[in-house]
């Protein structure tokens, strides 16, 4: 079995795997937006349109938020490679058609695995009893380095927790907060994606994620993705203001590990999107990276 690489800049990526590297380091990339990248990265140089990304990636399914969805893997995958949406070094929009890889790309098949060949028989010693004999005697040494205490196995690697994006409720019923709430859902799962550096990773795209808040279940949410703390966030109107609550939620005990409260003026709902994001997700990095062993609510407001 043979595994297509595509070497790009400093990146390496492996389609058969999805797994994105920058000068041999690992980048994380999520499942979708790694078929994203593959999809794009096959055709170097076309437009793929939003349609054809669709049925690649969703399929026939129905109940996907697949403009959102698209979005999100578009803007990690532009996070993952340190791109963005006015440089555009790798990735081009192409407005009302689709998405175009702009990088050149070298493509190569890297082998799996090479068989590794059998060692030659020799005759005239007895190189089989020596080696069995050796191996016997490295077992009694581990049985009894284990037995005297002196050799303590190191303990499992965890995965790093997954933390999942809810889409903010706007409260307001204004369509133009509508629209402010989904970019802030968006340019929030980018930050926090930016900030993980492999401590923690972060989903916002699933489609349980988009059910409107009388239909939503932590404990679902929590089953279905295998979160370990949820992000649930409200847009409210204050008088002139527009107020911002972000909720970092401990799972299975639904304990709120830390709120995060912001009051501002939306002249420029772009501008206050990624000021917000960026502070609601440096916030919640801290507290993420640090395990969450508190317990109980604690609150940041900040005006």
């Amino acid at each position: 079995m043979e595994s297509q690489i595509h070497r790009f800049g400093l990146f390496a990526f492996d389609a058969s795997s999805g797994e994105l590297r920058r000068e041999g380091a690992l980048v994380r990339l999520q499942a979708q937006p790694a078929r994203v990248l593959a999809l794009l990265i096959s055709q170097p140089g076309k437009v793929v349109s939003r349609e054809a990304l669709r049925e690649a990636i969703w399929g026939q399914e129905t109940f996907v938020d697949f403009e959102r969805g698209l979005n999100v893997c578009i803007a990690q995958i532009r996070a993952a490679l340190g791109d963005d949406s006015v440089s555009q070094r790798y990735i081009r929009t192409v407005p009302r058609q689709g998405y175009q890889f702009i990088a050149p790309v070298e493509s190569l098949s890297a082998p799996a695995q090479a068989e590794i060949p059998r060692p030659v028989a020799t005759r005239g010693f007895p190189w089989r009893i020596i080696a069995v004999s050796a191996a016997g005697l490295v077992l009694v040494a581990i049985a009894v380095m284990f037995a005297s205490g002196f050799w303590h196995p190191s303990p499992q690697k965890q995965e790093p927790p997954i933390v999942a994006v809810a889409r903010f409720d706007s409260e307001t019923g204004d369509p133009a907060t509508d629209r402010f709430s989904d970019g802030l859902t968006d340019t929030l799962v980018v930050q926090l994606t930016q900030m993980s550096q492999d401590r923690f990773q972060i989903i916002g795209n699933a489609s349980v994620l988009r059910l409107p808040r009388s239909q939503r279940d932590l404990g679902s949410i929590a089953a279905t993705l295998h979160a370990r703390f949820i992000v649930l966030g409200q847009v409210q109107r204050i008088g002139s203001q527009t107020r911002i609550l972000a909720h970092l939620i401990r799972m299975p005990d639904q304990t709120h590990l830390w709120v995060v409260r912001l009051d501002r003026t939306v002249d420029d709902p772009l501008a206050v999107e990624s000021s917000a994001a960026q502070q609601i997700a440096s916030e919640f990095s801290s507290h993420l990276a640090a395990a969450s062993t508190d317990n109980g609510l604690h609150s940041s407001a900040t005006n």
